[in-house]
């Protein structure tokens, strides 16, 4: 018996943020998953009349659709990437040197747009943990057909079979798959945090000391927040450093100064973000960095500046207001 296209009947955009976030762990972009997703959608709509209840389910179809977008997508793709997947760390006085494409770095995305408001919460801590950097980096990692075995299977929590019937392979060739992409994540993936987002009172006591540090422009104070090893990058440039010393002696540097700067708090990647405005001639504030912290225990150990702030406007909206409308229905 197939669908017919009533809304009731073929309820697609509650689908949305799910297949967001799957996109997003594929792809490693906020903007391109967003494209994947409409493209997802586009095509469902456009096949609606071929959609048969008695072969699969709404998700699952709706899901080999999406898989098969980003499949497109990835085709010939340069594999995205951190700062430190891409050379060896800096030294503190070293020059920023050119930027990189953008199509390299693995990008940012609103919470919001990839994670669920509400749920079970051991869940919402395992989706949130799988779309921080060092995770979303790591699956960068995997060909793709691997990526989406690995993401169905740990991560959405598919069984096997529904997995082979997505891809139109067999049970034993998804095991394998599966085997063979844990593998390489063990290799490559750091060790994650203690928790995806800061719950307990002990850590957002961190962060807010740490936020008080940056708006005084107090860099002793910042620095010693820091884990000995944390790591500090901005992208779009392959400058990186590694250690709290060196961070250090780059925060301190006159040219590096954010005087004046602010922390606005947002939701990205399922971490510590915020929005870093700089006042104008004007003295009104404004977007000029998208920061994401990594934090674990009673310590700061990775900082990611995405410098290009203002691109990202579109995606995360301005800081302060209410999450944006979806890209695609503007």
């Amino acid at each position: 018996m197939r669908q017919t296209s009533t809304d009731a009947e073929f309820p697609l955009e509650p689908l949305r943020t799910e297949l967001t976030g799957y996109c997003y762990r594929m792809l490693g972009s906020g903007f391109e998953a967003e494209d994947a997703v409409q493209e997802t959608l586009t095509r469902a709509w456009r096949s609606l009349d071929r959609y048969d209840a008695g072969r699969a389910s709404l998700r699952t179809w709706v899901y080999r659709i999406a898989t098969n977008t980003c499949l497109d997508m990835l085709r010939g793709a340069q594999r995205r990437a951190r700062a430190m997947d891409l050379g060896p760390a800096a030294e503190a006085g070293a020059q920023l040197g050119a930027p990189v494409p953008e199509h390299r770095w693995i990008q940012p995305v609103p919470d919001d747009r990839v994670l669920p408001p509400h749920g079970d919460p051991a869940e919402l801590a395992l989706r949130r943990e799988t779309i921080r950097l060092a995770f979303v980096a790591a699956l960068q990692h995997l060909p793709p057909r691997q990526r989406a075995v690995l993401i169905l299977r740990d991560v959405l929590c598919w069984r096997a079979e529904e997995v082979a019937g997505l891809l139109e392979t067999t049970t034993a060739s998804v095991n394998s798959a599966l085997q063979r992409a844990r593998s390489t994540l063990r290799a490559v993936e750091p060790t994650p945090g203690d928790v995806a987002r800061p719950a307990d009172a002990a850590q957002q006591a961190l962060l807010t000391r740490y936020c008080a540090a940056f708006e005084r422009h107090d860099v002793a104070s910042l620095v010693a927040l820091l884990h000995e090893d944390a790591t500090m990058s901005m992208p779009p440039f392959r400058w990186w450093l590694r250690g709290r010393e060196r961070i250090g002696r780059a925060l301190r540097n006159p040219a590096a100064s954010c005087a004046g700067a602010r922390l606005v708090p947002t939701a990205a990647n399922g971490s510590p973000a915020y929005w870093q405005t700089r006042p104008g001639p004007d003295g009104v504030h404004a977007p000029f960095a998208l920061v994401l912290l990594d934090v674990s225990a009673d310590r700061v150990h990775g900082i990611t500046t995405y410098l290009d702030g203002p691109r990202l406007l579109p995606l995360f909206g301005p800081p302060g207001r209410s999450a944006p409308a979806p890209l695609a229905a503007r």
